[in-house]
C-alpha cells in the first residue's frame, strides 16, 4: 500500500446519508489533477450501496473507505473496503478500481487482464490455489467481472486476488484471497495491466500527476471489460434471411433444479433468457452467477410476481428495482428486459419500464407447462409450434419442464434452429416497448397468461 505522505496534496472526502433508511458513509480519496477518477469512485460506490440497501433485507449501515496501493508511471489504484451490516451481522468486501492517469478513464480490476480467456485462465489458476482450504468451496467461482472485483500486484510482481467475504467460503472465516505468481501471470496481462504491474512494485515518493486529463469522451462505457459478458454476441446474426433463430425463456426462476437446464443448453452450444424473481435470486445467488457466466441472459421479473397493472408506477417500480439490484449485486449486469407476470401490462407499466431503460418481452409460443405438469407435452408444444423469431415461454422451477429442456433442445436442433437469448433475437429493443417475437409489431398472445 502507498502511505498518504507519499502523494502531495492528497485530501479524503466523505459523504454521509440515508439511502431507504439505511445509514450510508462513503469515503474516497481526491487526488490532485486526478478528479475524473474521484467521480468515478464516487458514482461506483454510491450505486453499491443504493443497490445494498435496496435489496437486502434488514439492511442497517454500508461504509466504505479506502486506500492508495498504487501510485507510480501514469498509474493510480484504490482499494475501496466495504462493510454491509444487517440482520444477519456484518460483512467485508474489497474492490479495487484502477486509473490511467493520461486517458482519464477508471479501469476494472478485470481489465489488467488481456480479455476474457485470460480472465477464464486466471479463474482456473486461483480454483487451483484455493481448492484445497479448509471451507472453501471454489466451485463458487466463476469468470464475471463482479467476483474479481480485487485484483492487485504484490511487491514482487505475483497477481493477488481478493474475495468478499461469503463469496467462496462461510462469512465466519473471513475473506479469501489467492496469489498467482509472477511467471504465471505476466501471460495474462493487457498492455495495462503489464504497466500496473510495474508501477505496484516500486515506491515513488512524490507521486504527482503533472496535468490533468479530460474525463473520457465517450463517459465510462466500459466497453469490452474481462468479466462483463455481452447478451446479444455477435456470433449469430438472426437478422439474416438465412437464421433459424428461436429463443427459449425461463420465468419463476432460479429453480432448484435450474442448474440441469444450463447443462442441457450447454450440450448443444444454446443460449436462453431466464426472467428471474426476488426470492429465487436470494436462494439462489451461484446458480444466477453460473447463468451470467455462461452467457445467457438474465431479465426482470419482479420480486413478488403480481399483476403490475394492479399497482400504481411506485408499486410497479419497486417490484422491479428490488431484482435490478438483486442481479447486479451478484453479477454487475444491469438488465435491459423485464416480462411483466401474466403478460399483464398498460401504459403505467411501459412507462415504469422506460424510466429503467427496460424493454418489456412477452412471448409467442406458450407452453402451459405450469397447468400441464408433462414433459412429453411440453415438448411437443415447444417444438411443433416453432417457427424462426418465435419466443417460447416456460418455466424452470416444475420439475416436467427440466425433464423436457433436453428433449427441445435435441429436436430443435434437429430442425436447424439456433437457440439464442432474446437480445439475439430481436436486436436493439426500445425502453417501455412490448415485444412478442423477432417482429414487433405483432399484437400480444392469445394463449392463457401464465401464472
Amino acid at each position: 500500500m502507498v502511505g498518504a505522505d507519499h502523494i502531495p496534496g492528497l485530501r479524503e472526502q466523505t459523504t454521509t446519508d440515508s439511502v431507504d433508511g439505511v445509514d450510508v458513509e462513503l469515503s474516497y480519496p481526491q487526488i490532485p489533477n486526478a478528479e475524473p477518477f474521484a467521480e468515478r469512485i464516487a458514482a461506483l460506490a454510491e450505486q453499491e450501496a443504493h443497490d445494498f440497501a435496496g435489496s437486502v433485507p434488514g439492511a442497517e449501515s454500508y461504509t466504505v473507505d479506502w486506500q492508495i496501493s498504487v501510485a507510480g508511471g501514469n498509474v493510480l489504484a484504490v482499494r475501496l473496503t466495504q462493510r454491509e451490516k444487517d440482520g444477519d451481522g456484518e460483512r467485508t468486501g474489497r474492490s479495487t478500481y484502477w486509473y490511467n492517469t493520461e486517458s482519464g478513464r477508471t479501469a476494472y480490476s478485470t481489465e489488467l487482464l488481456d480479455g476474457q480467456s485470460r480472465l477464464e485462465e486466471l479463474d482456473t489458476l486461483v480454483k487451483e490455489r484455493i481448492a484445497d482450504r479448509e471451507g472453501v468451496d471454489a466451485a463458487r467461482l466463476y469468470p464475471i467481472a463482479e467476483l474479481y472485483d480485487s485484483i492487485g500486484f504484490n511487491p514482487d510482481g505475483d497477481l493477488v486476488v481478493e474475495f468478499d467475504e461469503g463469496q467462496v467460503a462461510p462469512a465466519d472465516q473471513g475473506s479469501v484471497h489467492a496469489v498467482v505468481p509472477e511467471k504465471q501471470a505476466d501471460p495474462l496481462l493487457s498492455p495495462f495491466g503489464e504497466r500496473a504491474q510495474e508501477a505496484a512494485v516500486v515506491v515513488t515518493p512524490e507521486f504527482e500527476i503533472t496535468s490533468a486529463a479530460s474525463a473520457p469522451k465517450d463517459g465510462e462505457d466500459p466497453g469490452n471489460v474481462p468479466g462483463m459478458l455481452s447478451t446479444a454476441p455477435d456470433d449469430v446474426d438472426c437478422q439474416s434471411s438465412e437464421a433459424k433463430c428461436i429463443a427459449l425463456t425461463f420465468d419463476d426462476g432460479p429453480g432448484g433444479r435450474t442448474p440441469e437446464v444450463l447443462d442441457a443448453l450447454a450440450d448443444y452450444d444454446a443460449r436462453a433468457t431466464f426472467f428471474v424473481t426476488g426470492g429465487p435470486v436470494r436462494e439462489h445467488p451461484g446458480t444466477v452467477r453460473r447463468t451470467y457466466a455462461e452467457g445467457h441472459e438474465l431479465a426482470n421479473h419482479t420480486v413478488h410476481h403480481p399483476d403490475l397493472t394492479s399497482l400504481g408506477e411506485g408499486g410497479v417500480a419497486g417490484e422491479l428495482t428490488t431484482v435490478n439490484r438483486l442481479v447486479r449485486r451478484e453479477t454487475g449486469f444491469s438488465m435491459e428486459l423485464m416480462r411483466p407476470p401474466y403478460g399483464a401490462t398498460d401504459d403505467g407499466v411501459a412507462d415504469v419500464a422506460a424510466d429503467m431503460e427496460q424493454a418489456q418481452v412477452l412471448w409467442s409460443i406458450d407452453t402451459n407447462d405450469w397447468r400441464d405438469h408433462d414433459a412429453g407435452i411440453v415438448t411437443d408444444r415447444a417444438v411443433e409450434r416453432a417457427r424462426p423469431g418465435a419466443i417460447v415461454l416456460m418455466h424452470d422451477i416444475h420439475d416436467t419442464t427440466v425433464d423436457a429442456v433436453p428433449r427441445i433442445l435435441k429436436r430443435l436442433d434437429g430442425k436447424g434452429y439456433t437457440m439464442v437469448t432474446v437480445s439475439q433475437l430481436l436486436g436493439a429493443t426500445d425502453p417501455g416497448g412490448t415485444y412478442t417475437d423477432a417482429d414487433p409489431s405483432h399484437p400480444p398472445p392469445t394463449t392463457e397468461p401464465s401464472p
